[in-house]
């Protein structure tokens, strides 16, 4: 029988409805995608007005992935030690500061630097409000809670482009850092209103992040090594799909439309998929989203036309859309009392990992053979997680549900 790990975090601060979370969460998350989204294409263009190669601009965009693995562990500790709130604010600065340092860059080296410090942003405010949603939400209510977070972060990136259209042809690539700026300004603005999930007290535990590890490495390694691989199936599917479409010679133009295509899809099922998590739990989900990865992966290498790789990109968009905040929900599920910030931050490590490792990946492999060989091996590694998913992975709920409603009727 498949192992299930479920842990019940019961905060002391009351419930709250997911109608409550649209301005102080929802909306400001949607703010941060759409500024995120609009300035992602031009940072390589920013690369390029500086005098960078195009492989160095590779590189330099790729470092605002290295700055969220690099801070996964201590933006843990971060919000730990200060709360969501000021955790909040914090990302919010290091932000701006990484965005200012991008339009101001003299030369493709402080540019670098400023990737590094929206990476790191990145990481605490995904943090922070992971754990503010797991303090606030009640678990019957974590997987549309999940959900709705990443779909709205993926509805901000999606219009992110449209949006900072006007201000790219006005001002150049700097039109939309500029946007990015302003967005990260109000987002942050209005996350500081939230409530404090824990009365802005301090986690003065005595333990420290390495304890923290150690003390979970069993989860860590097995749920853990399935959130990897998802990580790597969401992020490789946006790095091979581009370089699959040049290579039967789709022009960019079409596969914008084809990636527009797929995301709105993905965007579509993020809150049917959150009911289905909470309905029917997270290996109920996880396995059939990494089985779609896998024959999206194993398709692709068949592929010969726009058509088809339109449909390719659509069941690879409905199996992210499916599995959109699953992960936050597992590390949720499972986090440790009195060690949630800490463990949610090792937690993301696993699943950014992938996240960061998936491009490099399907470039090594592409480099030493041929394309479709990265598609198939792909395939592999997502049968491989949807394995993991089924072994590690919690089923539905209502076990765990009851345990907690007998936790909260007990006295003191």
């Amino acid at each position: 029988m498949s192992e299930q790990i479920v842990d019940i975090d019961r905060a002391a601060t009351p419930s709250v409805r997911l109608r409550a979370l649209v301005w102080t969460v929802f909306l400001p998350v949607v703010l941060y995608g759409i500024g995120s989204g609009a300035a992602a294409p031009m940072y390589a263009l920013r690369a390029l007005d500086l005098g960078a190669s195009a492989g160095v601009a590779g590189i330099i965009v790729a470092l605002s992935g290295l700055g969220m693995v690099l801070a996964d562990l201590p933006a843990g500790r971060i919000v730990a030690r200060i709360g969501e709130r000021s955790a909040i604010a914090l990302g919010s600065g290091l932000g701006l500061v990484g965005v200012l340092c991008a339009i101001f860059a003299p030369h493709a080296g402080v540019l670098a630097v400023g990737l590094l410090l929206n990476g790191t942003a990145s990481a605490v405010w995904g943090l922070a409000r992971q754990s503010y949603i797991v303090a606030v939400v009640p678990q019957a209510e974590r997987g549309r809670a999940f959900s709705a977070l990443a779909g709205a972060s993926r509805f901000g990136l999606f219009c992110g482009p449209f949006a900072g259209a006007g201000l790219v042809y006005l001002l150049g690539p700097t039109g939309a850092l500029w946007l990015q700026f302003g967005t990260t300004v109000i987002s942050g603005a209005a996350m500081l209103a939230i409530r404090s999930a824990d009365g802005d007290a301090v986690d003065s535990a005595d333990h420290t992040l390495g304890s923290v590890v150690v003390e979970n490495r069993k989860v860590l390694g097995t749920l853990g090594l399935a959130a990897l691989l998802m990580g790597g199936a969401r992020a490789t599917r946006v790095a091979l799909l581009p370089l699959w479409a040049a290579h039967i010679g789709v022009s960019a133009a079409i596969t914008s439309l084809v990636f527009g295509i797929a995301g709105a899809m993905d965007v579509l099922l993020s809150y049917p998929g959150g009911i289905w998590l909470d309905r029917y739990g997270s290996r109920a989900t996880g396995v059939p989203s990494m089985l779609l990865f896998a024959a999206g992966f194993a398709t692709v290498p068949l592929t010969s036309t726009a058509f088809e790789l339109a449909g390719v990109a659509v069941l690879l968009g409905l199996a992210n859309g499916v599995s959109n905040g699953i992960i936050m929900t597992v590390g949720a599920d499972v986090a440790p009392p009195g060690q949630r910030a800490e463990f949610l931050g090792a937690w993301r490590l696993t699943h950014d990992t992938g996240m960061f490792a998936g491009p490099i990946a399907v470039g090594l492999i592409s480099a030493a053979t041929v394309l479709g060989a990265s598609a198939l091996v792909l395939a592999a590694a997502a049968s491989a997680g949807a394995i993991a998913m089924h072994r590690w992975f919690p089923g539905a709920y209502p076990i765990a549900l009851r345990a907690d409603r007998a936790g909260r009727a007990r006295p003191g």
